[in-house]
């Protein structure tokens, strides 16, 4: 009896160690969420030209549409039964959407420091890739975005389960929180336009090349889940020709 007294206890306390590992991990995973940062937005002249709303309408049909849908107005983005659902957001000024509130400050802390109105980190949303953008080529898209039409679209509020903030506690889905990881003091000078090596480079970080391919651009395993392998960009690679 006194052997399956001290198992029952054993077996107890790996249960209670396990549940208060589990919860610590979603309430980490909680906190990240909710943290607030506290970044003044850098002052980007907003264009009005035609010229400057083509560059910006340029930018969002890479890499805005995507997610956003192609009339900006948001939408399911992503969901699962085990996982929960994320939500790309309306950025229009219509129902639902966040341009009717927002000032030029909270787009240049949306997009380059990855910071949303309430001062919680962007989820998914690469804005480390859009922190170098220069301050014309921002301007530019925050112009354009300010200028498409109006869509009603209420979108749904993040909701992740407890499966999904265990597993992004333990990494699984790399780290999506973009305010955590932008050096936000840090952001390297924009080259002028032109052929040259250094507006090439620009452009590949600016369009996210990396996050996938590797930062020297020789192949890798994107974090995405199922994702192929990254081909090799270089010289060395299978796309050399």
């Amino acid at each position: 009896m006194k052997t399956l007294k001290w198992i029952g206890i054993v077996v107890g306390g790996l249960i209670a160690l396990i549940v208060i590992v589990v919860l610590g991990m979603m309430w980490s995973t909680d906190n990240r969420f909710s943290k607030k940062y506290d970044i003044k937005a850098e002052s980007v002249v907003i264009p009005t030209d035609k010229a400057s709303l083509a560059i910006g309408k340029h930018w969002a049909e890479i890499h805005c549409q995507e997610c956003h849908s192609n009339d900006l107005g948001g939408g399911a983005f992503f969901g699962d039964a085990s996982l929960g659902y994320v939500d790309a957001p309306n950025l229009t000024a219509g129902k639902g959407g966040i341009a009717a509130t927002n000032t030029d400050a909270d787009w240049v802390r949306a997009i380059r420091h990855g910071i949303k109105h309430d001062g919680t980190s962007v989820f998914i949303m690469p804005s480390s890739d859009y922190y170098y953008l220069s301050d014309t080529d921002l301007g530019s898209l925050i112009a354009y975005m300010k200028s498409v039409p109006s869509v009603d679209r209420v979108t749904r509020p993040q909701a992740l389960s407890p499966l999904a903030k265990i597993l992004y506690a333990l990494g699984a889905f790399g780290n999506l929180l973009y305010a955590e990881t932008i050096q936000h003091d840090a952001r390297p000078p924009a080259p002028a336009v032109g052929v040259t090596v250094d507006y090439g480079k620009y452009l590949t970080n600016a369009n996210g090349c990396p996050g996938c391919h590797g930062v020297k651009l020789n192949g890798a395993q994107p974090v995405e889940p199922g994702a192929p392998f990254a081909h090799n960009l270089t010289p060395g690679g299978e796309l050399a020709g």
